[in-house]
């Protein structure tokens, strides 16, 4: 259970809250991450084949896209 620090109520505790924060991972909690996010697309994938199937082609178009970009960034810098 997590403590409520005193005198801060429900909306001080959100204004504390950013999700859009920097963070740094160690390469194994990336890991761990990228293995979560695999395993979330494989099970809405599955799941839901009937409605991606129609935007397959738009889909693959956007996943080469974007991965020869993160690879050209990776092999520039």
């Amino acid at each position: 259970m997590s403590k409520i620090p005193s005198g801060q109520g429900p909306r001080q505790i959100a204004a504390n809250m950013n999700l859009f924060k920097s963070l740094t991972l160690k390469w194994w909690q990336t890991g761990i991450f990228k293995t979560g996010m695999l395993a979330l697309g494989t099970v809405l994938g599955a799941y839901l084949h009937a409605f991606f199937g129609a935007y397959l082609v738009p889909l693959i178009i956007i996943s080469a896209l974007s991965l020869a970009y993160i690879t050209y960034l990776w092999l520039t810098q």
